[in-house]
């Protein structure tokens, strides 16, 4: 039998997905019809392409004359994904059907309401030192980014090439983002002013690593990082005129969860949610104060490297044995050298948030660092589905990878993983308390109009033992991604929510035949999808909350 071509394995692939089947031959089948799964593919290829803004002069055009031709089009690509009847499909490829829609709607809600390119500077900015511990960055940025952290120094002449590319954009991006840039939101401007100010101190630190690499990448730098300091005065001089404010009011943002991060709440829902969370886990915290009371207090690293790296990679050690000895998670020999990549490295006090938690118990916040495991998956085992092998856009899998790390923490917790250490139980609601009060911001912000001072004052008054800080920078950071990226605040904890209730609905499923371990093999196969999705693909349920999120 002739071999099957491209189209016809990825139909099989899809239909496969998760069964561990491998294709192997075929007769060619005829023609698709408009419902088959390759013309989704199609369509998502397609999609993926015209998405992505056209370079002039080797930027990204993110013009006005740029972007409405590009909104024009939207509707081409709506007529195209409704007529794909999904009816019949296995439920893994209506779920594909719907992030193609997610996607889709990410890119209007864009041009109808977010527009970074017109309302915010800091979209401008394309140049990074740490890597992201998602799939992809966190909130909208123009095309182009230059990674910096990817690269070895000095540089071998292909990668310095590729650094002085992206560089070399910089100038002619920002002199575009002068014309586009007409919103009034007063804080997109103001917080925006200061990311692209840490640009010029990157670039700066940049230059002072460039020996041994080609002299025109340090011409590059130069022209890119004059280019940036520029561009940031201007946004600076434009901020007395900007006084509106930055969210996107009630009704955008109920219509961004159902249709874009695909959540199966409202605003309402979340302020309830979030509120919840935040006085459960403060209640919880002081009864685990009353129960520890006569043990130790639970003291921070000493000040000394050679004890922070001891006691982190013990804790990575630690935490290994414990997902192995408790049959909760299949460990792959790659995966030990990626968690003790990311410990870090010490610093002295005083410290930001996550550095109070950190060092008074190294292998708690492993647990969070499931980050690194899911981006191992998606280079160890990438997806035979083609829309799943690519990351989502528009941050929409924020849900299932910020969800499940977060959950994780307090899973593990009740694992019994802090069991020795009574008083890391305590850090557990610490953490919590911070992400509620910290998604209370962000919808301070997008539904009331909240300028982001208030947002951050509220998130540290919130959060316990005073270990975030109005005079640290994590607070106001995190509020202005928020500010930035709907959605992404709330979603530590609705991630968690949802994933909590697909444990329970596969644990009712399996009965006595549930494993830990088989679950999470599972849930790591199906890529870093909405909760929701996956809540609904792994228990085949769709639920009313889930059904009124998926209906028109």
């Amino acid at each position: 039998m002739p071999p099957m071509n491209s189209s016809d394995l990825s139909v099989l692939m899809a239909v496969c997905l998760f069964a561990g089947v491998v294709a192997g031959g075929g007769a060619a089948p005829p023609p698709p019809p408009a419902d088959r799964f390759d013309d989704l593919v199609t369509l998502f290829k397609d999609f993926r392409s015209f998405q992505k803004p056209k370079l002039v002069n080797g930027a990204p055009d993110y013009s006005a004359a740029a972007m409405a031709a590009q909104a024009a089009r939207i509707p081409e690509y709506r007529k195209r994904l409704a007529a794909i009847d999904v009816s019949g499909w296995p439920i893994p490829q209506q779920v594909d059907w719907h992030l193609v829609r997610a996607e889709l709607n990410g890119l209007d809600f864009d041009h109808r309401v977010l527009k970074p390119w017109a309302n915010n500077p800091a979209f401008y900015v394309t140049v990074f030192d740490e890597e992201s511990d998602q799939p992809a960055r966190e909130g909208p940025f123009a095309e182009g980014a230059v990674e910096l952290w990817s690269y070895r120094f000095p540089l071998a002449a292909a990668d310095a090439a590729k650094i002085g590319a992206g560089l070399r954009a910089i100038p002619v991006l920002l002199a575009q983002a002068k014309t586009n840039l007409t919103g009034n939101g007063k804080d997109l401007w103001l917080y925006g002013a200061k990311a692209v100010r840490q640009q010029s101190g990157v670039l700066d630190a940049l230059a002072k690593k460039l020996n041994g690499s080609p002299a025109d990448l340090a011409a590059d730098v130069v022209r890119a990082k004059q280019a940036t300091d520029d561009f940031a005065a201007w946004v600076e001089s434009k901020l007395p005129a900007k006084t509106g404010p930055s969210g996107v009011g009630i009704e955008n943002y109920d219509w961004y969860l159902k249709n874009v991060q695909l959540v199966p709440y409202t605003y309402a829902e979340e302020v309830a949610l979030m509120q919840r969370e935040l006085g459960r886990s403060r209640a919880l915290l002081a009864m685990e104060e009353i129960k520890n009371a006569k043990l130790p207090v639970q003291e921070p690293v000493a000040g000394n490297a050679a004890e922070y790296d001891k006691k982190f990679n013990d804790g990575v050690t630690e935490y290994m044995a414990f997902l192995r000895d408790h049959d909760i998670l299949t460990i792959e020999p790659w995966m030990d050298a990626a968690m003790r990549a990311r410990i870090g490295t010490y610093g002295p006090p005083p410290r930001e948030f996550f550095s109070e938690v950190d060092y008074r118990d190294p292998e708690l916040m492993r647990t969070h660092g499931y980050h690194w495991l899911d981006k191992g998956f998606l280079v160890h085992h990438p997806s035979a589905d083609p829309i799943r092998r690519d990351v989502l856009l528009y941050n929409i899998f924020d849900t299932r990878t910020e969800g499940h790390a977060t959950g994780w923490e307090e899973l593990m917790m009740q694992a019994g993983m802090f069991d020795a250490r009574p008083r890391s139980r305590e850090l557990v609601y610490i953490l919590v308390a911070q992400r509620a009060a910290r998604a209370l911001g962000e919808l301070l912000m997008q539904g009331q109009g909240k300028p982001l001072e208030e947002a951050a004052a509220f998130a540290c008054a919130h959060v316990p033992r005073n270990w975030m800080r109005m005079d640290g920078n994590l607070v106001r950071g995190e509020q202005h991604l928020y500010l930035q990226q709907p959605g992404y605040g709330t979603s530590y904890l609705i991630g968690k929510i949802e994933i909590e209730k697909l444990i329970a609905q596969r644990k009712a499923q399996r009965g006595d035949k549930w494993s830990m371990k088989a679950f999470m093999d599972d849930f790591n196969s199906r890529g870093q999808i909405p909760a929701a999705l996956l809540r609904w693909e792994m228990t085949g349920e769709k639920t009313p909350d889930i059904e009124r999120m998926l209906t028109p």
